[in-house]
């Protein structure tokens, strides 16, 4: 018994030779001070294209063909449709047959007026006929240009049977199926172009706190996997409709939402102030928060009531805190 004790007092004499060798690590501290806040307040808004924009048929017609459906991203100038019509392709095959006896008579023509060239020479004609087979040289050359300028009319008029895309987006809605028969100008699809904004509905009440250049911020819950984002209010619109003011806002990476898309937006309703800490020097046991205040007498953990995340320039983990500490007090990071 007595070599244990002494074998135990040994041990706890080396333990105590290594605490008092090790060095102390200080402890971070922060001072708590009120700061000013914007008091923000949670609205929803909606993903809306800043203009959606049909796409037209330029002919009568027929829709033989129908290649994009809903949702469907195109390009400025991509064929969607063709739109077919019976008419023009037989008045295709119309001018094509006047053409070929226009240009029958114009070979013919020519070979006349060589031919009485050469007898006028020789003097067996007079000039005169010559200049009627000229005449009927130039009537037959210049009607082949008129028939074949008429059909490169009824050419383009086929051409302009695809609908063209009219902008860079994505399809919303299909305005018709195969087999439909349209008009000259009717829609057949709905584009909405790419550069999607927020639409917010603001309460009246905040009317005139709200202006251009302020800042948004959408909750992160609305982004699976994602942070939340931030944005900027462009423009306010000056008639509030139904008791809200509407408001229209950029936001980045909102091309990846279905256009009408409801969001919780956070914006500005004022300024506040606020006690707002690092998240760190906030520790959670058994469901209550604390933080950890130097004293004079020692560091004691006092419970603190938690607020919202609120990430500032200075503290990117923001943390509102509502009640526990108080301006002047000394923090410590546990």
């Amino acid at each position: 018994m007595r070599c244990m004790a002494s074998y135990f007092g040994l041990l706890a004499a080396f333990v105590a030779i290594g605490l008092s060798g090790a060095p102390a690590m200080a402890a971070e501290t922060l001072v708590v001070a009120r700061q000013s806040i914007a008091d923000e307040k949670a609205v929803f808004a909606t993903v809306e294209s800043t203009s959606v924009v049909p796409a037209r048929g330029r002919i009568g017609g027929t829709v033989v063909q129908l290649k994009v459906r809903e949702g469907d991203r195109v390009a400025a100038g991509q064929a969607i449709a063709t739109i077919g019509d019976e008419k023009l392709v037989l008045q295709m095959k119309s001018l094509d047959a006047q053409i070929e006896a226009l240009q029958a008579q114009a070979n013919q023509a020519q070979l006349d007026f060589s031919r009485t060239e050469g007898l006028v020479e020789r003097g067996i004609l007079p000039r005169i006929k010559l200049d009627e087979q000229r005449t009927a040289l130039n009537v037959a050359e210049n009607g082949l240009r008129a028939k074949t300028a008429e059909r490169a009319v009824i050419n383009e008029q086929l051409n302009q049977g695809q609908v063209l895309a009219p902008a860079d987006g994505r399809v919303l809605k299909r305005l018709i199926t195969i087999g439909s028969v349209v008009l000259a100008g009717d829609p057949i699809v709905t584009v909405a172009q790419q550069n999607f904004k927020l639409r917010l509905r603001v309460p009246e009440r905040h009317a005139r706190l709200l202006k251009a250049g302020d800042r948004i911020r959408v909750d992160g819950a609305e982004f699976v996997g994602e942070a939340a984002k931030s944005g900027v209010i462009d423009l306010v619109y000056p008639q509030i409709e139904e008791g809200r003011v509407i408001a229209d806002a950029t936001v980045e990476g909102l091309g990846e939402y279905f256009v009408g898309d409801r969001l919780r937006v956070w914006i500005s309703g004022g300024m506040r102030s606020a006690f707002v800490i690092p998240s760190s020097y906030v520790t959670s046991r058994f469901g209550i928060d604390y933080v950890r205040l130097q004293k004079d007498s020692g560091m004691i953990d006092v419970p603190v009531q938690r607020g919202r995340e609120l990430p500032t320039p200075a503290h990117p983990d923001g943390l509102e805190v509502l009640s526990g500490i108080s301006a002047g007090d000394q923090l410590v990071r546990p």
